[in-house]
């Protein structure tokens, strides 16, 4: 990832975290709501951060020193999806937003969610492109559906 783009999202992450912090000192005083999702979406972010430090980990594993060639990324759920670390940042997203039960999180985490739907199809576009062997059932994001 260049320089730009790394600047460009971690920006973003940074003004939406802000942006969710105002959010909630704008909203108390308000009633709590009537479900409290704080300890299901404490699991979900967990499982997310993990899933997606997991993949990101073999990921770096792919190039050894020098190497420079593309390969197809093995081991986790890559078998079955092309960017599980996708797939679990979503999860951890949905997780912060169970965690705040707030409105803006939540349109937050779709957004995500369809941006790295996108993302994750043009990868997956990319890599049938340059691998002839590239397997048929390996999905973008979600096993066995997309």
């Amino acid at each position: 990832m260049d320089t730009e783009a790394a600047t460009a999202i971690s920006l973003s992450y940074f003004i939406n975290s802000a942006s969710m912090i105002y959010s909630h000192h704008l909203i108390q005083g308000l009633p709590e709501p009537q479900t409290d999702l704080k300890y299901v979406g404490s699991l979900l972010f967990l499982v997310g951060i993990s899933g997606n430090f997991y993949h990101h980990y073999l990921l770096s594993k792919l190039r050894t020193k020098g190497d420079k060639s593309y390969k197809i990324p093995q081991g986790g759920l890559f078998s079955l999806v092309i960017c599980p670390h996708y797939l679990f940042e979503i999860i951890g997203f949905l997780g912060i937003s169970c965690i705040s039960q707030t409105l803006y999180p939540f349109c937050f985490t779709l957004g995500t969610a369809l941006y790295l739907m996108g993302r994750s199809c043009a990868t997956r576009q990319w890599y049938q492109s340059k691998f002839e062997d590239f397997p048929t059932h390996v999905k973008a994001l979600i096993p066995y559906i997309f």
